[in-house]
């Protein structure tokens, strides 16, 4: 199974500046990077095409993003085979350079109850700190909320290319829209320079429909340094009506080598 993209960086507006040409061009990169969460919703195409609205309601999906995919490159998404019946997903460029790798699968199993309460809630601070292992570990992350309206999905649909049946005529939320709100509520408790999204790991439980409203909390479970970048590590949960609809590990460099804190 074979799903080619054509790349598009949605953010170059955005506060992340790694985003932005001039920046990151600056410390290397040959342009601004499109999204993680975006190469996310590009490897989402071939387990939501094989397994439609099961995998919403039970799935599970992995990526990694091992490489910069840049605006308006044509990339091509390869789901082989794998055991049990899941989808081992690459992602390449058009130089034939990989660049993401996930896994995706159905899952038969019941997954373990969830105390919503364990994860904290409560309003993002007005001001933000900067980010540091001191303000990552010290105080409990606020929650955000957004609620999804499916008459306005389709220019996001646009923006991450897709165009399955499921998404446009059953309305209900893409997983990449979901997986965005993990960065949102990252950076609506601490104040970042540039910083890039390196894995997620997501469990579905839920599909999300027209009107519903997403509450997204978050744990910080490490913060760690490794070849001088400083990671962060989250435990991301959103829930509908208290009734969880995905659960998310999440990492990111949240201040690269080099790069001085905000």
């Amino acid at each position: 199974m074979q799903h080619r993209v054509n790349a598009y960086n949605t953010a170059t507006a955005s506060t992340n500046k790694i985003h932005d040409d001039a920046v990151a061009r600056a410390l290397g990169f040959r342009g601004g990077l499109v999204p993680g969460v975006d190469v996310f919703a590009y490897l989402c195409h071939p387990p939501a095409e094989r397994w439609g609205s099961a995998w919403l309601d039970h799935g599970t999906i992995w990526a990694r993003f091992e490489s910069p995919v840049y605006d308006g490159d044509d990339v091509e998404i390869t789901a082989g085979e794998a055991d049990g019946g899941a989808l081992e997903l690459t992602l390449v460029d058009s130089s034939g350079a990989r660049c993401a790798v996930g896994r995706a699968a159905l899952t038969a199993d019941t997954p373990p109850p969830l105390t919503v309460d364990e994860w904290p809630s409560g309003p993002p601070p007005e001001t933000p700190p900067a980010a540091s292992a001191e303000t990552l570990t010290g105080t409990p992350f606020g929650s955000i909320e957004a609620t999804f309206v499916a008459d306005r999905a389709g220019e996001y649909l646009d923006d991450v290319r897709e165009t399955l049946p499921l998404f446009r005529e059953d309305r209900v939320a893409h997983p990449g829209w979901l997986l965005r709100f993990a960065n949102y509520v990252l950076t609506a408790n601490v104040r970042m320079g540039p910083w890039i999204h390196v894995e997620s790991t997501v469990r579905l439980l839920g599909a999300v429909h027209d009107g519903e409203r997403v509450q997204t909390r978050a744990l910080v479970t490490e913060v760690r340094e490794r070849g001088g970048h400083r990671f962060v590590d989250l435990d991301v949960l959103q829930v509908v009506d208290d009734c969880p609809v995905a659960r998310t590990l999440h990492t990111a460099i949240y201040q690269p080598r080099g790069v001085p804190e905000p």
